[in-house]
């Protein structure tokens, strides 16, 4: 039996090649900065006194960004990549003003929060958002645009 074909013309919905690349964008992010973290021996966001609430509130903005820039781009009846670069731009802008955002709104001064935005900015952390942004905006289009199905078992072919 034959998956139905989405309205892209590959196998996987478009809905669905959204909610593997959410979550993948998610999970290598986290794993990103933690990971650098951990090399760099530096926090992700090291202004003294700003607590979780930024990096989370940052990371959900992120998050949010990306899903919407990248369903502008896989609902379109054949996705281009071009839309990659708007899905990376919106993940690593909602990822500063979250984190600007959370720590203005949590009583930090706005020099504080400026300082803390900026350093991410031009950082390694801002980096590794770009890069998971890429790496799963381009598989959730790529999802869409290809014509694979499901891995199959040789008895199952209908080649014999």
């Amino acid at each position: 039996m034959t998956a139905p074909a989405s309205p892209g013309g590959g196998s996987v919905r478009p809905e669905v090649a959204l909610a593997f690349a959410v979550v993948g964008y998610v999970a290598l992010a986290i794993f990103g900065l933690g990971m650098t973290s951990l090399v760099t021996n530096q926090e992700v966001i090291s202004v003294p006194g700003l607590g979780q609430l930024p990096g989370i509130v940052g990371m959900t903005l992120s998050t949010a960004a990306f899903a919407g820039g990248l369903w502008a781009a896989v609902r379109r009846p054949h996705p281009s990549f071009w839309g990659v670069p708007g899905a990376m731009l919106g993940a690593f802008l909602g990822y500063l003003v979250g984190i600007w955002g959370a720590a203005v709104i949590g009583g930090t001064d706005l020099a504080a929060a400026t300082a803390a935005m900026g350093m991410l900015a031009t950082s390694w952390f801002g980096l590794v958002v770009l890069a998971a942004a890429l790496v799963c905006a381009w598989s959730g289009i790529a999802l869409v645009r290809t014509r694979a199905g499901r891995p199959r078992w040789p008895w199952e072919r209908d080649d014999e």
